[in-house]
């Protein structure tokens, strides 16, 4: 096939770098791709190319990919485009799956089997719990193998040295080389490697064999590497050593959108590029064919305040209106009831809706005012572990005690957590009492030698504390728990996460009973955990989980300092320290989340809580404002300033009003619809309007629109 038949018949909907993306197959080329530019389509497309206008073999091609689904699905894409007959040669792989063959090799060639890869996250996850039962002082929790599980795996992906995994557990506050180097014995002495050893055991066979090295290099003349701003520190060396300094490489990519640094994915590699690869190129497909205006323009202001990063633009192709709206709340508790209404209002009109966020925890009230409403919803990915954090366990364990103030286990787990001041031999003297008196275990402090005034009176006021919380609200009793119990003390002296302590109240402002908050708990872990709802309903899903998705309208919720971003930068700091990279992926992660959305964005803000990205985003370049970025689309120096009309006075024929209806009034300015209340007819009586300024007013259906109300028309409503 000619080049003027294969762009006629493959080519007609690409523009003109994506054309030269696919044209340029000989050395090495880094492809930028920013949100919605459509870089899968150009790497298939690309593959065709090779294919079928260069002759190239389909057995010299490796495509690699970053999941096992990444692969299923770029395959079936090139199919479906070229056919069965061309995609069946073709090699698919991730990383891992090149690791595997390429130790396969080495095992053929020295006549020595390779260890067996351990596949299954439980065995590895029971090895870790045996150990880490043996150097925590607790028993550790299924937060406590996955951190250490993660941490082990970033120390791998990296590289690291001794001396590098050590600062990183005195960091973290956890015996974290210790743990390292127990779990990689067990492996060895077990002949087992976990998937993270395949690619440092892979690595380490190609930098010692030349000869396996050349022989990758002659079978895979041209990779190609999709997702690259994912790859990992030693992923990108793997990579390096199979193409070479000068052999054809082509990798698509966006250090925007590298968001999976706590996996070691390592953005550096993108930004070396020319200095890597000799006669490198760079592309750039700065043409975001997937969100309106308002969001392109707010999303690439708001990334390009990173400096570890390309000097690109992002560029909107749809002209389309579209809306970034920032709705204030006066707290984080607000945004629950707000979201309900929202799920409720996209089942009324379909819209696909999905609500994001950054951390799994932060939607398990909304999650359970969802399913507690019975309004469905869809749960991606969802991770369980809050359950079983130290936090949350600490909680219940004060809680079970209260009611049951003999069990001398979950004494010995509390005492030293809630400021009595006891030694721990103390405490087990008060055990050994209340084991023989069959008294509760306070009660037999006067009994104990040596004890300070000071420890006795701290022990008489938690056991009236523990007393009170058995006939209160679950509310109250974690506030007994926090403040006068001084956990929340304990808390900040340990480096421990407060932010569950938030979620855990607004799950207990639900329940009006110890052993319902208890009961609810287990409950919405097996919901959440054991089944998806309502396919049809509103999409609740972290930002990672969403990349890669697109949905006709995202709220984005706890965008607030402490939360999203975890930490904030006081001070200045070099640019290429840890502080600044962190702080600068977490900037990149919001970036990604504001860009799953085609039409409209919704960010939440609060009054009591500060948050820098929201300053950042209501700051957009010289002339613009957040009055202007609210209104829908954003106006720009020398662009239109018109983005809505006015429509007042009148009501559309058969119209209803809905939560998420954007509205104007004469004084106050525009607004969204935020809670609307019917009859028994389900026709709207009254309907309560949050307006951009943050002012709340409750208003009469359809009275305030024949006394000045009027609806705020987008242009393609019109």
């Amino acid at each position: 096939m000619n080049e003027a038949q294969f762009w006629e018949q493959y080519g007609t909907q690409l523009n003109e770098v994506q054309r030269e993306a696919v044209r340029t197959t000989e050395g090495a080329l880094l492809l930028l791709a920013v949100p919605g530019s459509g870089k899968t389509t150009v790497l298939v497309t690309r593959l065709g190319y090779m294919l079928l206008c260069k002759n190239i073999s389909a057995e010299e091609i490796l495509t690699l990919t970053y999941t096992v689904a990444a692969t299923a699905d770029m395959k079936r894409r090139f199919q479906k485009l070229f056919g069965k007959d061309y995609a069946e040669p073709l090699e698919f792989r991730t990383i891992n799956g090149i690791c595997a063959k390429i130790i396969g090799q080495y095992s053929k060639m020295i006549g020595k089997p390779a260890f067996q890869l351990v596949t299954e996250e439980k065995q590895t996850g029971s090895m870790l719990s045996g150990i880490l039962t043996q150097v925590l002082p607790d028993y550790p929790t299924e937060s406590d193998v996955k951190n250490a599980r993660t941490l082990i795996t970033y120390c791998k992906n990296m590289l690291f040295e001794e001396t590098e995994i050590k600062a990183l557990g005195e960091k973290q506050s956890f015996p974290l080389l210790e743990v390292y180097q127990a779990y990689n014995d067990y492996l060895r002495k077990n002949r087992l490697m976990d998937y993270d050893d395949q690619m440092v055991y892979a690595y380490r066979l190609l930098v010692r064999s030349e000869e396996l090295t050349q022989f990758y290099r002659k079978q895979y003349r041209y990779v190609c590497v999709d997702e690259a701003q994912d790859t990992s520190k030693i992923q990108h060396l793997i990579i390096q050593r199979i193409t070479g300094r000068d052999g054809n490489l082509f990798m698509v990519g966006d250090e925007d959108q590298s968001i999976y640094g706590f996996r070691a994915a390592y953005p550096e590699a993108l930004l070396n590029f020319k200095e890597e690869h000799k006669n490198a190129r760079l592309l750039v497909m700065s043409r975001n064919y997937r969100s309106g205006e308002a969001i392109v323009s707010a999303a690439d202001r708001f990334i390009r305040r990173n400096k570890a990063r390309y000097e690109k633009q992002m560029e909107y192709v749809r002209k389309d209106p579209a809306s970034v709206s920032f709705v204030l709340l006066n707290n984080r508790s607000n945004q629950y009831n707000y979201l309900v209404k929202a799920a409720e209002g996209c089942l009324q009109n379909q819209r696909e809706t999905a609500v994001l966020y950054r951390d799994n925890e932060s939607v398990l009230p909304l999650a359970d005012l969802l399913d507690r409403k019975g309004v469905p919803f869809c749960i991606r990915s969802s991770d369980m572990t809050f359950f079983s954090h130290r936090v949350v366990t600490d909680i219940v364990n004060i809680f079970r005690f209260a009611s049951n103030p003999h069990d001398t286990e979950l004494f010995m787990r509390i005492y030293y957590k809630c400021q009595t001041f006891l030694k721990k031999a103390q405490a087990e003297e008060l055990c050994r009492i209340s084991s023989k008196t069959g008294k509760p275990i306070l009660d037999g402090i006067d009994h104990i030698r040596g004890l300070s005034g000071m420890a006795k009176g701290k022990c008489r006021a938690f056991a009236t504390h523990l007393t009170s919380m058995t006939s209160e609200t679950p509310g109250k009793a974690l506030f007994r728990i926090e403040k006068p119990l001084g956990y929340r003390e304990y808390l900040e002296r340990n480096g421990l996460d407060p932010n569950k302590l938030f979620i855990l109240k607004m799950l207990a402002f639900q329940e009006t009973s110890l052993s319902g908050f208890l009961s609810r708990l287990d409950e919405l872990k097996e919901t959440l955990s054991g089944k998806k709802r309502g396919e049809k309903g509103l999409i609740l899903s972290t930002i990672h989980s969403a990349k890669g998705l697109e949905y006709d309208r995202v709220f984005l919720m706890d965008v607030c300092d402490g939360i999203f971003p975890a930490v904030v930068l006081k001070g200045s700091y070099p640019a290429d320290s840890p502080e600044v990279k962190t702080f600068e992926e977490e900037r990149r992660l919001l970036y990604v989340g504001m860009t799953r959305a085609k039409n409209e964005l919704t960010i939440f803000q609060y009054k009591d809580t500060d948050s820098c990205f929201m300053k950042e985003l209501a700051a957009p370049e010289k002339k613009s404002s957040l009055q202007r970025l609210t209104h829908g689309r954003i106006s720009q120096s020398g662009g239109r300033a018109g983005s809505y009309d006015i429509a007042e006075n009148s009501l559309p024929d058969g119209f209803e009003l809905i939560i998420g209806e954007r509205v104007i009034q004469r004084v106050l300015g525009a607004g969204t619809v935020s809670d609307v209340i019917y009859d028994s007819d389900g026709h709207a009586t009254v309907f309560t309007v949050t307006y951009d300024s943050g002012k709340e007013k409750q208003y009469m259906y359809p009275l305030a629109f024949h006394k000045g109300m009027g609806l705020l028309y987008t242009r393609e409503r019109n």
